[in-house]
């Protein structure tokens, strides 16, 4: 059984930072491409960014590629996001999926790919 569990979040004044986790069990990181979405009230969930490849491969949407860095500690099955320079429009509900298998290069922001969801984890940024 698939199972995430998101720490990290807080409420951090604008410029600040803060690092995401993502304690996964029962997967093999391996095998599996994982992703960051965040959501905003009112607001679709939106891609942030993915890893796959055991850590091997990164991608992160354009919009936060600057400030946002994805990693991964395979030994412990948790997953990173470092946010740097954070935003008011940062503020949000972060949460970190998982999928089995390596997802395409195309498939990787599409939140629909993702079958398993952590519970989330609020940044909340204050200007």
């Amino acid at each position: 059984q698939v199972q995430m569990v998101e720490s990290g979040g807080g409420l951090v004044q604008a410029g600040g930072s803060l690092r995401l986790s993502c304690a996964a069990s029962g997967l093999t990181f391996s095998s599996y491409t994982m992703g960051w979405f965040r959501q905003s009230p009112g607001k679709e969930r939106d891609f942030v960014a993915a890893i796959r490849w055991s850590g091997g491969d990164t991608y992160s949407a354009d919009s936060v590629k600057s400030r946002f860095t994805i990693s991964s500690d395979n030994a412990k099955n948790t997953m990173y996001l470092q946010i740097d320079s954070l935003e008011p429009a940062d503020t949000a509900v972060y949460y970190c999926a998982a999928r089995f298998g390596i997802l395409s290069s195309g498939s990787l922001s599409l939140r629909n790919m993702y079958p398993f969801w952590g519970q989330g984890t609020q940044v909340t940024v204050s200007s």
